[in-house]
């Protein structure tokens, strides 16, 4: 008998569920078998939060979550910590990594229709995920207690002031203040820390488990459930299934391995991406006399941002344009009942799906490049002489109308049945 064998039967015979649990989690859950190349976003996903979790447990030892101390107990990680800089640029592009691969995730859920019956609770918690993840995003991202964190809190937290009534008592008791300060440092501080983290592994478990009652979608969008059973490790299992260990383990090692290596090159020779990761403002500390020329948002905040300032103000309240920021997230929620579509993978939609699908993608980058400034820094050089507030307000709203203009076509084609799909395969087509 091995040392590993009598180590498992040492567990099972103290704790039998563990072993139980493993099993059905990883060698006898059976996945389909026509993976592809967007079914590792979700491993990353994993690995980045590892990653987040102990980078950051190693950044607040040395931090000081004051407006007086911040910004120095940053500066100091990054110039006396014994490889505290690194520590502090693994943390800040894994936050930006975190936020490429959920996008990726999502979209990949779209594409593939991975939010239809029976996973919609699935869908649900990783919407979830997204939401906690940008609260969480958000509150590290004041922290580092720089010039732009401090106005983008001002901002940001500014929004729950067009709240009819509560608005002005709510921005007060969330800032603890009636400026960002100390007290806001340390509330933020806390959540991002303690609460937030605790959120997030919550949900992520929850949205593990939810996915493993149902069992993962595949590009053709099949279930392997419903499909003849007999595979040559199981007679009682999906023939076109495969145990998801090692399998499906051994290719995703090859892909953290690969995702960690491009992770370590921006890490080691680029680690503010030319300021998309980190801005130049943010090295600068908070100086609530000094404005930045441009405030704006961390570039994976930027589509909702722009979603913000591109509704236009009724009746002088900004409130129609923070109902559309929070809608564009929610609509995303709404997915599994606005698609009534009978075919999931885009593999087999109907022209009209695809050509949308390329539209939403086309306007969330759009809303990107608005959110960002880019494109008020484009239109001098493309339409010299032009107005630059009305042609990016143009652009910036023709995207708006854009991307939820996605969802009520998706709705409309799919309620009324002007989808004319392709002819759904009986078995996945594609064999590993």
């Amino acid at each position: 008998m091995t040392i590993s064998t009598r180590f498992q039967r040492w567990i099972d015979e103290r704790a039998p569920g563990l072993g139980g649990m493993a099993r059905k989690h990883l060698t006898e859950y059976y996945a389909p078998k026509n993976f592809n190349l967007w079914y590792y976003f979700g491993t990353c996903n994993l690995l980045v939060l590892a990653n987040q979790i102990i980078t950051g447990i190693f950044l607040a030892m040395n931090f000081t979550p004051t407006a007086a101390d911040a910004f120095d107990s940053v500066e100091y990680i990054m110039r006396d910590v014994e490889w505290g800089w690194l520590i502090r640029y693994m943390h800040s592009t894994g936050a930006s990594l975190f936020f490429v691969t959920v996008f990726l995730h999502m979209f990949r859920g779209i594409m593939y229709g991975s939010f239809k019956r029976p996973r919609e609770l699935v869908w649900i918690l990783g919407v979830l995920i997204f939401v906690a993840l940008m609260a969480e995003a958000f509150m590290g991202y004041v922290l580092p207690w720089g010039n732009m964190s401090f106005w983008g809190a001002k901002v940001i937290i500014s929004l729950f002031g067009t709240i009819p009534y509560i608005g002005d008592t709510l921005v007060e008791w969330i800032m603890g203040d009636y400026l960002p300060a100390t007290a806001t440092l340390n509330r933020f501080f806390a959540l991002h820390v303690i609460a937030m983290p605790l959120m997030l592994l919550l949900l992520v478990v929850l949205h593990i488990l939810a996915l493993h009652e149902v069992g993962s979608n595949n590009p053709d969008g099949v279930e392997i459930k419903k499909g003849p059973k007999g595979n040559r490790w199981d007679a009682s299992k999906p023939a076109d299934g495969i145990p998801f260990h090692p399998y499906y383990t051994v290719h995703d090692i090859f892909a953290a391995l690969f995702f960690l290596t491009v992770a370590a090159f921006i890490v080691f020779f680029a680690p503010t991406f030319g300021g998309w990761f980190l801005e130049h403002d943010n090295f600068v500390p908070a100086n609530n006399l000094a404005t930045p020329s441009h405030i704006k948002p961390v570039w994976y905040f930027t589509p909702f941002y722009a979603i913000l300032r591109m509704v236009p103000s009724f009746a002088g309240t900004a409130v129609w344009g923070v109902l559309a920021m929070f809608g564009a997230i929610a609509v995303l929620g709404l997915l599994p009942w606005i698609d009534r579509g009978k075919v999931r993978s885009v593999r087999y939609r109907g022209a009209g799906f695809r050509i949308a699908l390329g539209v939403l993608v086309c306007a969330f980058v759009g809303l990107g490049l608005v959110g960002a400034g880019v494109t008020a820094e484009l239109i001098p050089a493309w339409f010299p002489g032009a107005d630059i507030t009305t042609w990016e307000n143009a652009f910036g709203r023709l995207m708006v109308a854009a991307y939820f203009g996605f969802f009520v076509f998706l709705w409309i084609y799919t309620r009324f049945g002007f989808e004319r799909p392709k002819p759904v395969p009986e078995r996945v087509t594609a064999h590993h």
